[in-house]
């Protein structure tokens, strides 16, 4: 058995909680979805898979499913959006292990009846994230301050969550940082996968995004020198909560 990982970009990959899944003994089936199926990259990805599509046609060997974040929109006109919002409706009916990450929290937002949509203007750079009562008691949140600096890079935002859902945390520019629905689905805009290579990486590319939210790239990047400390330390204990208590451990060890 395998987690999926939908990989919409070359920068935005699983990063730090791919490193800690790993470690904690899971096999992860990371699905490149801007690249050709025939990529060697989604070759190696589909060995253990039978149909051959980056969004599998059913949920044999998967046990679970991660949705990592993208420079593409709720909305937008990519071959793959429509079925993976699909899958990733079906894995939370299925009560499958279900991560979304920025991009990724927006599609399950909307495949679940949720509503997603361009803000005034972007969040990026290190953002104060305080969890409401309910992410103060929320076992995945365990030891995460509730008032943390996390990593922001979206100019689409959740409207509205979907029917059900939990708010757990909010920043002061966007309502919905994190949420739950039902048992073992969450969502976070903000990017607790990120290391400080892969900011590093992206910065380059948010130009335009510093311009519309009225900021520079030395101010983000003078951000991130004063929180990456503390923003590390929770991504971290995020990420081993993640892999310590969202996966049922009978489904770990048959896997």
């Amino acid at each position: 058995m395998a987690i999926i990982i939908f990989q919409h970009g070359n920068l935005v990959g699983p990063g730090r909680l791919g490193l800690t899944l790993r470690d904690h003994g899971f096999k992860l089936s990371i699905r490149r979805l801007d690249l050709p199926v025939t990529h060697p990259a989604n070759i190696l990805a589909l060995e253990d898979f039978g149909d051959g599509q980056l969004v599998p046609s059913d949920f044999d060997n998967v046990q679970g499913v991660i949705s990592l974040g993208g420079a593409q929109n709720v909305g937008e006109d990519h071959p793959w959006m429509a079925p993976q919002l699909a899958f990733l409706k079906q894995a939370h009916e299925r009560q499958l292990p279900l991560i979304g990450l920025c991009l990724g929290a927006q599609m399950i937002a909307h495949a679940l009846g949720g509503q997603v949509g361009p803000m005034d203007k972007p969040e990026i750079g290190m953002k104060t994230v305080t969890l409401n009562g309910a992410g103060q008691t929320e076992p995945i949140l365990t030891g995460i301050a509730w008032d943390s600096p996390q990593y922001q890079t979206h100019g689409y935002e959740i409207k509205q969550l979907p029917p059900g859902a939990t708010l757990l945390a909010s920043s002061r520019e966007c309502k919905v940082q994190a949420f739950k629905v039902g048992v073992r689905t969450y969502g976070f805009q903000y990017h607790p996968e990120f290391d400080r290579a892969m900011i590093d990486a992206l910065m380059p590319h948010e130009k335009d995004f510093c311009a519309r939210a009225g900021t520079t790239e030395s101010d983000v990047r003078a951000g991130v020198d004063r929180h990456y400390a503390d923003f590390a330390r929770y991504a971290d204990r995020l990420s081993v909560n993640i892999a310590s208590f969202l996966f049922p451990l009978e489904r770990k060890l048959t896997a």
